[in-house]
């Protein structure tokens, strides 16, 4: 019997005696029956030791037990359809960035399944931690940052898929999970999920849907974003860069993490404390 250290104790029986219920990449699903309690889902995972404050935190066992303390996800909060401040976006894209910075660095794992609802956050004023959770889908990587296993499935959700995922032979690298960062931004700037709900091409017929640059009037664009202590354009400036077509023009975690601090020190300078 395996034993999970949380209140109440509750003892997991092995797995044959739980109805599986399905199954990812290094992880297993099972529906869990007491007499004594409600139904339990639970995870059985290969074990992986996570401690960073902007990772949910796992201490390598082999399942996963969550609390439940009134987080809601990202996308939850995106959902409610309330523009978030500049603050806050740069407190959940630095959060978000300094986490892959820790998986792919330290850990050498890709997250394989970023997007608003695996963010969690506490406090939905001022948004006091912001956390990646779902990491029991992750897969290794080698030190040069592509997936060790070219056989191992990369998870990831339709709409967030990077070019590299869709193709046949594409290589899987760290940039996956960049890529999916830039639309995760994409997000919490727009309140909506890129990559769906486009128009059937019925729709097109007989209207003209070619975009003319020439006519684009880059100062109302950016006057219409507004400005506050951050600079909203800086934020279009990540997204365009991280979902670079090109896996290799994609800039590594570790450098948003230093753009992104560089940008809060400037803005401490000139408007105080901005996250």
């Amino acid at each position: 019997m395996e034993e999970i250290s949380s209140t109440p104790h509750v003892n997991i029986p092995a797995s044959p005696f739980m109805q599986k219920l399905g199954f990812g990449s290094g992880v297993n699903v099972y529906l869990m029956k007491s007499m004594s309690h409600s139904p339990w889902v639970v995870k059985k995972i290969n074990p992986i030791y996570l401690n960073h404050p902007n990772i949910i935190a796992s201490d390598g066992s082999l399942c996963l037990a969550m609390e439940c303390r009134g987080e809601k996800s990202l996308g939850d909060l995106i959902e409610d359809g309330n523009p978030f401040p500049a603050a806050l976006i740069l407190k959940v894209v630095l959060s978000l960035a300094r986490g892959l910075k820790y998986l792919h660095q330290e850990k050498k794992l890709l997250h394989g399944d970023i997007k608003s609802s695996n963010i969690v956050i506490k406090g939905f004023k001022d948004f006091e931690t912001v956390k990646i959770c779902d990491v029991e889908v992750s897969l290794q990587l080698d030190e040069n940052m592509p997936v060790t296993d070219p056989e191992a499935y990369y998870i990831s959700t339709e709409p967030w898929k990077p070019k590299e995922a869709l193709e046949e032979d594409g290589i899987i690298t760290d940039k996956a999970d960049i890529f999916v960062f830039g639309l995760t931004l994409w997000e919490i700037m727009t309140l909506c999920i890129s990559h769906i709900n486009l128009p059937d091409d019925d729709d097109d017929e007989g209207t003209d849907t070619t975009f003319d640059e020439s006519n684009f009037d880059d100062e109302a664009y950016y006057a219409a974003l507004g400005t506050s202590h951050l600079s909203t354009w800086k934020m279009t400036e990540f997204f365009s860069v991280c979902t670079n077509e090109d896996p290799k023009d994609r800039p590594l975690a570790a450098h948003i993490v230093e753009a992104l601090e560089l940008e809060v020190q400037m803005k401490y300078a000139l408007y105080g404390n901005c996250v």
